[in-house]
């Protein structure tokens, strides 16, 4: 699959109107991309589902993965995509971008190597301009995953000042002793 483009997209069609709905894909696509392929053979579906599935596990073979996601419109996904890719090359931090295409949600995927100590700064920077540029294309730090540790920084900036407090207030409400996952996000 490498010497067929930068990128890949997998559309995967059922139901009913499975037929119709890709052909109208492949239709769609078409002026759009290097080549369209379809398939109806189980086979060949499985082992297109096969690469994607495969991403992570080829991306450990480079390094240590730290797998991220952040969520933008739709309408703006390719943009998300250019912008990771050159916040990347500024930083010299490989990243790979796996995504869910049809709900904004994308994985940008910080590969570092595994003997070092710590995270690089470089690694750092790369990461906090990714979930800056999500917020700033209208998206939010996280799609599915949640904010966790490593996003816990930048949490007051999608959230705002007064959700930042009012979210504060309700943990203090509920966990007035602090003892609810202590010294995570909130």
């Amino acid at each position: 699959m490498r010497e067929r483009g930068a990128a890949l997209l997998l559309v995967q069609c059922d139901g009913a109107g499975a037929a119709i709905e890709a052909e109208a894909v492949c239709r769609l696509l078409a002026p759009l991309a290097t080549t369209v392929e379809m398939t109806v053979d189980p086979a060949e579906a499985e082992a297109l589902l096969a690469a994607r599935r495969l991403a992570l596990p080829a991306l450990e073979r480079l390094g240590r993965p730290l797998i991220e996601d952040i969520a933008v419109p739709r309408s703006r996904l390719a943009e998300a995509a250019r912008e990771i890719r050159a916040v990347s090359a500024r930083h010299d931090v490989p990243v790979f971008t796996l995504a869910h295409a049809a709900d904004g949600n994308l994985h940008p995927i910080i590969v570092v190597d595994p003997s070092l100590p710590r995270l690089p700064d470089a690694a750092w920077e790369a990461a906090g301009e990714i979930f800056a540029l999500a917020l700033r294309l209208g998206g939010t730090l996280t799609g599915e995953h949640g904010v966790g540790v490593l996003k816990r920084q930048w949490v007051a900036d999608e959230l705002g000042p007064a959700a930042h407090t009012l979210q504060r207030r309700l943990k203090e409400a509920f966990d007035p002793r602090g003892i609810l996952n202590p010294g995570k996000c909130l």
